[in-house]
């Protein structure tokens, strides 16, 4: 058994650590540090789905979550793993468990990144084509 072999990745929302994954997203990650802790909670709380991923002692030591219209489109956000669990392939599999193994597996994915661009393109994932436009935050 490989070490990755060793975590566990779940769809169950009740198993979310909401204080680990606001830990993170507060003070590492580069995006939405706009937030409010009770944004956050909001965020998640309406989320479509939301995926972690579990340490042997249990521990959450990976995130995502998605918003979608359950039909056809869904956005992931808050993609992150904690750096002492990195290197065992978490992230994709935590890509993989919210894109290509649950109920949207069929939907068009959208997300935004500033340094994952490989991970991503591993899934498919590729710069926007003429019928994708944006309008930028205003924050």
């Amino acid at each position: 058994m490989s070490a990755a072999d060793t975590y566990e990745i779940s769809d169950d929302p009740a198993r979310i650590d909401r204080d680990a994954a606001w830990a993170y997203l507060s003070t590492e990650a580069y995006w939405g540090r706009y937030r409010t802790r009770a944004d956050f909670d909001h965020q998640v709380d309406i989320a479509w789905r939301v995926v972690g991923a579990y340490a042997p002692d249990g521990s959450m030591v990976g995130f995502c979550r998605a918003l979608s219209d359950g039909v056809g489109l869904a956005y992931l956000a808050d993609l992150h793993v904690l750096a002492p669990h990195r290197g065992h392939g978490l992230g994709k599999r935590l890509v993989a468990a919210m894109i290509d193994e649950g109920p949207g597996a069929g939907f068009r994915w959208l997300l935004h990144t500033d340094d994952a661009h490989t991970l991503y393109e591993q899934f498919g994932f590729a710069a926007p084509d003429s019928t994708v436009l944006q309008r930028p935050g205003q924050r």
